[in-house]
């Protein structure tokens, strides 16, 4: 038995298939055609090309099940057929009178909320000429192979205002838009269709393979990590920074940024950081970080209280909008200044983790890491001097592979996670 993952990016699309374990077979990348990173057109043909290239690995026939992954926001406006009218990417601002629109209905915890709200810009989507419906990434691209409407999965649908604890678009979404135009959900996981014989024609998969409903970016790496037993996290060190915690309850509080993810029997609880690896590159290239780190000694503290962000304003695990950057003093020693910078980085998790505690989740009992700063062994061995729990290796920190795992659970009728 194998499973096919599917993981839209923002830069390009990965495909990995894994074994009856889990474990991956193989695992190939392609970037999009310039430009095509926000044309549903260039992830189709980034699509038909990531299977090309995985059939020099292995054949996708073999897969006996597909999932897809996508950036979380990310919306498409579909005409008839499910043709894209129009795409807003999950990064871009709503328009003031949408975001202020969704504010007044909008729970005061809803994740709809905000600057960048999907449900805001569904709401401005909505009012192109000629759109019959309204689709997430990950659900276009599924629909690519089942041939079937676009369905949604529980967590690409969240910050789109759907109610994961009762499990429908709830009623206040009406005063938004018409909630005729969006997609239908279903839990991550659950069979949502079959490859078609056209999709198969065109990708080297098999006919009549179930396809099973994805998740987002950041859930798929959840499940590539290797977290199953609650207290365990996820922490994401990219050019931002975010936790997840599993969770055998949901927890939500919009003042701190937080909110929860129903995925296969569980809970993935967090939120996301504006700090992170931007603001280290903003000071030392990656051969500088290297260098300086092993300078620095992990057990001692720098002195330093940092807030490391790029500029006023945070998300979690304190929701301000004018939250100012904390970066002096800088010392004379850049080794110095950099352990400062790690050391506030690590903190900001440590505080992270304590809100969803103190929301109700799971205290920490261990964390997994994934993103470029999980190759910092010395950041490792300060977080884990900070955070107080051990900090381990992740199982894989390819969202692909989690996707591809998720698919497989789907087959079986199995959950990759324990039940709550």
């Amino acid at each position: 038995m194998r499973a096919l993952g599917i993981d839209c990016g923002t830069s390009g699309l990965r495909a990995a298939v894994v074994d009856a374990a889990g474990e991956p077979i193989a695992l190939v990348t392609v970037r999009y055609a310039s430009a095509s990173e926000r044309d549903p057109a260039g992830w189709a043909a980034a699509l038909r090309d990531v299977l090309a290239r995985l059939a020099r690995e292995v054949d996708p026939a073999s897969a006996d099940a597909v999932a897809v992954d996508g950036t979380s926001g990310t919306l498409l406006a579909l005409g008839e057929d499910a043709t894209p009218i129009a795409v807003s990417m999950y990064d871009e601002r709503g328009e003031a009178e949408d975001v202020a629109a969704v504010a007044v209905v909008a729970p005061r915890d809803s994740p709809a909320r905000g600057a960048t709200s999907p449900l805001a810009r569904a709401r401005a989507l909505s009012r192109r000429h000629g759109v019959v419906g309204l689709a997430h990434q990950a659900d276009w691209l599924a629909a690519l192979l089942h041939g079937g409407e676009p369905v949604a999965d529980e967590n690409n649908a969240l910050k789109t205002g759907y109610d994961p604890c009762t499990r429908r678009w709830p009623l206040w979404i009406g005063r938004v838009l018409d909630p005729g135009l969006l997609p239908r959900v279903v839990p991550a996981g659950e069979p949502i269709g079959t490859i078609t014989d056209d999709a198969a024609r065109e990708t080297g998969l098999r006919p009549g393979v179930p396809v099973i409903a994805g998740t987002t970016d950041s859930c798929a790496a959840f499940l590539a990590a290797g977290a199953t037993e609650p207290g365990e996290g996820v922490t994401s060190l990219g050019s931002t920074l975010a936790v997840k915690l599993l969770s055998a309850v949901p927890v939500a509080d919009g003042a701190r940024g937080v909110y929860s993810h129903r995925l296969a029997g569980a809970w993935l609880a967090g939120g996301a950081s504006n700090t992170g690896g931007a603001v280290l590159a903003r000071f030392f290239d990656p051969e500088t970080i290297a260098q300086l780190s092993a300078r620095i000694d992990p057990s001692r503290c720098s002195g330093f209280s940092y807030y490391p962000l790029l500029a006023p304003g945070e998300r979690f695990p304190r929701n301000d909008p004018t939250l100012p950057p904390r970066l002096d003093p800088r010392p004379a020693d850049d080794a110095v200044f950099l352990q400062g910078l790690l050391e506030g980085i690590a903190r900001i998790e440590a505080e992270g983790y304590r809100a969803l505690a103190d929301l109700g989740a799971p205290v920490l009992r261990s964390v997994r890491t994934t993103g470029g700063g999980a190759r910092n062994a010395v950041w490792t061995a300060l977080r884990e001097r900070i955070l107080g729990v051990p900090v381990l290796p992740a199982r894989s920190d390819e969202a692909a592979i989690g996707t591809a795992r998720l698919a497989l659970a789907g087959l079986r009728g199995t959950r990759p996670l324990p039940p709550s």
